[in-house]
């Protein structure tokens, strides 16, 4: 009997016929050994090697999946596994309740469909539940898990977790053959059952607000919870300095200090106490002497960031209330103590942390797709900006951190948590000590559009430049300001509070045509926010012939909602507008099913890059985004407007069209869709560059600035020669931005090349194969390019040595 729905489409060379023949070959192969397939739709691959991918996978004993999810949080990640999974022909179950729901079967196990995991990106929690199971410890429990898998078919697990939880299903895949046998011996399956479903295949991704998995840098739920911190952080702010008072906020982080650490860096706090680093003794006088002197220069509050597991040298717990009534006792501070608990777990997911998911959930299926009886357990990791497969159990292994906490090698528990949390005590040490001396003078400003985190980063570069001993100073209203004059020196206290604070405080506007080089490739006034920045950099290092005064270290930090900069794959303040996008997408949503039968064009930002259109779309779950990166015509749009039914919105770059624009699109969905649904129209406007920075932007921009700024110190001592700063080298003007896993300096003069200066965008951009993933989960027939699909590597190796992809929050 035929599988009951087979259609491919495809361009290839001439290998297909072979190819193809080799297809259908391990597919009858397949079909003879396995129940009836329903359906494998609408594949699309461009290339021979994506066929004998295909090929591969459909080899395996058995092409179901499993979803298991053990924290809350992450139905992004359960929509991305449902919809690839369904999307490549799988057959799709839920686990509900954990292990737990594995363990007792029965109506735990379920179907998925598409339609299941609908309107799920905006809720919070977990949609299937999660619950411990002390059973599932046990080799009973293991052995009734495995009855349950094996009578549904089940062979292939995602696993959402901790290293736990992960650690629990490792056990369990190295379990299997073993039960399985068991099984038989008991007479509860039959004997072919052992070699039909002969091994297990397990695909982690991690779940933990803590962040305290080795080799990732970011786990799925930990950018929500640095949201909630911080709103309650800027809310508790305005009453602190109203009443001159000191806060101190207990966070979650019984082992781990990441959330009490970025959140202090995020929202400059005074004072951070986390497990990995105790303070040395003593640390009572030196903290209150810092408040003091706080204080003694104009500022009205203190905040004071404590990890829960906060120790000090000797192992004995640092609490919040302890470090209340050292504050009272000693300054006589009117204080108070915040511990937030689980509201940390709690809210909407932010737009990172839905990307993030989607991206690690498909990747997650892919890992499953390639896996072989010879491979080991892995879990899907970030580094940097790129997808990664690391083995489970060396990252398992890896986390060490507790052991050497408990015999006090502190320092080496800094390193066993990774690059990224040495990393960021250091700027926060440099923002919070001030070493008054003069040595060379450094000026900052802004250009361009203001973008949310331009004061962070303000803020960090005048503090680490007061720190390596340079007199900082601030240029008001960029360029023009420069040009007029509007220079003063900028202090240590006079940047206090400008981490929360959004649009820039100093000042910004448009690049001046400067007339010092000839006449750049596109018309100046037409250049946006980063690529004003960019070529004001290209034009003085280009009159440095002509002036001596611009052979200095110059260094660039890119800051745009369109993260349209060449060089770097993100920008200060593009989260920021990420997150007012999806915000908004969720009320539109909301408005949307209400009704049930309407449709919402959205206009977002970007001039012609369409990156917040692509990413906003994936974090809202969108149904379409029209860039002009991606030409689409009449055609595209009326397969839109059949498929527009759904309570979901469409997003559209405001360049994305020169003749089919976001009204001529709207009034095309009007007229269509009479008598089927209502079509209504958002401009999103400068909304996205407004309002608090996100804790990514904060962090971001912060780390970053700290960066650059201690590269231009560095430059300004290689370059001093004779009494005076002579840097006339192209290394001496650089743009430091995030490459894939690193954040480098790069010569601007070299990326010249990469830049598209007519339409303001890189030649090419990374976000454009996150497309296809956005098209599959809203359901479109089309292909999903794996050519920069996670490898498989070791927890050793998953990153350059000099990299700071942490950096990426």
């Amino acid at each position: 009997k035929p599988l009951k729905s087979f259609h491919w489409s495809f361009f290839c060379t001439n290998q297909v016929w072979n190819m193809t023949l080799l297809l259908l070959d391990r597919l009858e192969n397949l079909y003879r050994s396995l129940p009836p397939l329903t359906f494998i739709s609408y594949i699309t691959f461009s290339t021979p090697s994506q066929w004998s991918k295909l090929c591969q996978s459909l080899s395996h004993s058995l092409f179901h999946f499993l979803l298991t999810l053990c924290v809350p949080g992450m139905n992004a990640a359960v929509r991305a596994v449902v919809r690839m999974g369904l999307y490549v022909g799988a057959k799709v179950y839920f686990i509900h309740e954990g292990y737990q729901g594995m363990v007792d079967g029965g109506e735990n196990i379920r179907e998925a469909t598409w339609e299941s995991v609908s309107s799920m990106l905006q809720v919070g929690g977990t949609v299937i539940g999660s619950a411990r199971c002390k059973e599932f410890r046990s080799h009973e429990g293991r052995l009734k898990a495995a009855h349950n898998l094996v009578q549904r078919g089940i062979t292939n697990l995602c696993v959402i977790g901790g290293d736990g939880s992960l650690t629990g299903a490792n056990l369990f895949r190295e379990e299997w053959s073993g039960l399985l046998n068991e099984l038989v011996e008991q007479g509860v399956i039959e004997a072919e059952s052992v070699q039909k479903y002969s091994a297990l295949h397990i695909v982690g991704m991690v779940g933990s607000i803590d962040n305290d998995f080795c080799g990732t840098d970011m786990t799925i739920g930990t950018d929500s919870a640095l949201h909630r911190i911080i709103e309650v952080v800027d809310a508790i702010m305005t009453t602190a300095q109203s009443h001159q008072r000191t806060f101190v906020l207990e966070v979650m982080g019984r082992h781990c200090g990441y959330l009490a650490l970025v959140s202090a860096l995020a929202c400059g706090a005074d004072w951070v106490l986390i497990p990995e680093m105790p303070p040395e003794d003593g640390w009572e006088d030196k903290m209150c002497q810092k408040l003091s002197a706080t204080r003694s220069r104009g500022t009205r509050l203190n905040i004071i960031i404590v990890a829960e597991g906060a120790i000090d040298r000797h192992g004995k717990p640092i609490t919040s209330s302890y470090v209340k009534e050292l504050v009272v006792k000693c300054l006589g501070f009117d204080t108070r103590v915040t511990i937030l608990g689980h509201v940390q777990r709690g809210g909407t997911p932010s737009a990172f942390d839905r990307i993030l998911a989607s991206r690690m959930g498909v990747e997650a299926v892919l890992a499953l797709l390639e896996t072989t009886a010879n491979t080991p357990a892995c879990v899907v990791s970030l580094s940097g900006n790129q997808s990664v497969r690391l083995p489970l159990m060396e990252c398992v292994q890896m986390v060490k951190v507790q052991k050497a906490m408990d015999q006090k090698r502190f320092e080496e528990a800094v390193k066993l948590r990774g690059r990224s949390d040495g990393r960021r005590h250091v700027p926060f040490t440099l923002l919070c000590s001030l070493l008054p001396q003069s040595n060379f003078n450094v000026a900052v400003l802004n250009v361009g559009a203001p973008a949310a985190g331009m004061n962070a980063a303000v803020r960090s570069a005048v503090r680490v430049g007061i720190s390596e001993g340079h007199k900082m100073f601030a240029v008001s209203d960029g360029f023009e300001g420069f040009y007029k004059g509007q220079i003063k020196e900028i202090k240590w206290a006079d940047v206090g509070g400008w981490t929360g604070q959004g649009g820039s405080l100093l000042g910004t506007k448009s690049r001046l045509q400067m007339e010092l080089s000839p006449p750049p490739p596109a018309d100046s006034k037409a250049l946006g926010s980063a690529l004003q920045a960019f070529l004001s950099l290209l034009e003085l290092l280009m009159a440095r012939g002509k002036y001596d005064e611009f052979c200095v270290p110059m260094a660039m930090v890119p800051a745009t909602v369109s993260n349209n900069v060449p060089g770097s794959d993100l920008s200060i303040g593009a989260d920021t507008a990420l997150n007012a996008i999806t915000t908004t997408c969720d009320r539109i949503k909301q408005s949307a099913s209400g009704t049930k039968r309407r449709v919402f064009i959205i206009e977002t930002m970007g001039g012609y890059c369409g990156y917040l259109a692509t990413v906003g779309g994936l974090a809202a779950g969108a149904d379409a985004a029209y860039i002009y990166e991606e030409s689409f015509d009449i055609r595209d749009l009326q397969v839109s407007v059949r498929r527009s039914h759904n309570p979901c919105p469409e997003l559209s770059n405001e360049n994305s069209n020169e003749n089919y624009t976001t009204d001529f699109i709207y009034q095309l969905y009007t007229e269509e869709g009479k008598g089927v649904f209502d079509c209504r129209k958002n401009v999103l406007g400068h909304m996205q560059q407004g309002g608090a920075p996100s804790p990514f932007d904060r962090n971001f921009g912060t780390k970053i600035s700290a960066k650059a700024m201690q590269w231009v110190s560095k430059k300004l001592v290689e370059t001093f020669r004779h009494g005076r700063v002579f840097a006339n080298t192209e290394d001496s003007c650089c743009l430091l931005g995030m490459r894939r896993r690193a954040l480098i300096f790069q010569p601007v003069v070299q990326l010249k090349d990469e830049t598209d200066f007519v339409h303001r965008i890189p030649k090419e951009q990374w976000w454009l194969k996150l497309r296809p993933l956005m098209k599959i989960l809203a359901k479109y027939k089309t292909s999903y390019d794996v050519s920069d699909s996670g490898q498989l590597e070791h927890v050793v190796h998953n990153r350059p040595k000099e990299s700071d992809a942490s950096v990426a929050m």
